[in-house]
């Protein structure tokens, strides 16, 4: 069977910037054993699945580990391929998901993700995360994800993380935020799952369905900027829209290809 491949780099103006996805599209299902070992074989954070439904899409996301819930740069790798690259012409996309519908509007070369909104509340930091990292939060909070806030941006940069010491912990489908408020921006954050493949995610916009009304509360504004500090960053617009959260970005097409599978 050949089908089609697309590598997209999400939530940035430039390759080798953001996160990259794939992308994949399909006419039905295969197997859930199939789909996870071409995400495995693709490598990357997460390859996205999708198939025609009415006049919609049928949305799935696979790390090399396990399906995930809720992924922002793979949904919108996913609706940049299906407009730049497969012609779709309306400018607004509905994905039908594990986390419901979500819509996809775009304008210009900006997509805005309408995501389900994660207000995080206080929790209690397990021993073994907090051994893990060389600095300590001042706040501990909790959704589907840890939100570990801190003093600085700088600290956001300079943390180390032992992965021999937090690997003993597993969080899946979720992860470990860290966040503080930004220098140049509003906030600023770093997104790092234990035991997984991929440690740290480059951008991962699930974590901004938590970290937005977290700091839309914090800094009493509803539109604000943000940056995703890993060593290929991420830009992301974000609006909160209570229950829901708006996540705007860019995106640019690394490749463009085809695979084979028995």
């Amino acid at each position: 069977m050949k089908l089609e491949l697309y590598q997209i780099d999400a939530f940035t103006n430039q390759i080798f910037g953001g996160n990259p996805a794939c992308v994949v599209p399909l006419q039905e299902w295969l197997p859930d054993t199939i789909l996870l070992q071409i995400a495995k074989e693709n490598a990357v954070a997460e390859t996205a699945f999708f198939i025609p439904k009415d006049n919609q899409f049928q949305l799935r996301w696979f790390t090399p580990d396990i399906e995930m819930d809720l992924c922002g740069h793979a949904t919108l790798a996913t609706a940049h391929a299906l407009k730049t690259i497969l012609n779709h012409k309306e400018n607004s996309i509905v994905f039908e998901t594990l986390s419901g519908d979500l819509t996809v509007t775009i304008e210009g070369e900006f997509y805005t993700l309408d995501f389900p909104s994660r207000m995080p509340i206080p929790a209690e930091l397990p021993q073994i995360i907090s051994q893990s990292l060389s600095i300590q939060p001042k706040e501990v909070l909790k959704s589907r994800d840890y939100v570990l806030v801190f003093e600085s941006e700088e600290d956001i940069k300079n943390i180390h993380i032992n992965r021999s010491i937090i690997d003993q912990i597993n969080l899946d489908p979720g992860g470990l935020i860290i966040t503080a408020k930004g220098t140049n921006s509003d906030f600023v954050s770093r997104f790092f799952t234990p035991q997984s493949t991929h440690f740290e995610d480059p951008v991962t916009g699930s974590a901004h369905c938590s970290l937005i009304p977290y700091w839309a509360k914090e800094l009493n504004k509803t539109n604000l900027e943000a940056f995703q500090l890993s060593d290929r960053v991420g830009h992301l617009y974000c609006e909160y829209h209570g229950n829901r959260v708006k996540i705007s970005g860019q995106a640019k097409t690394y490749s463009v290809g085809h695979f084979w599978i028995d």
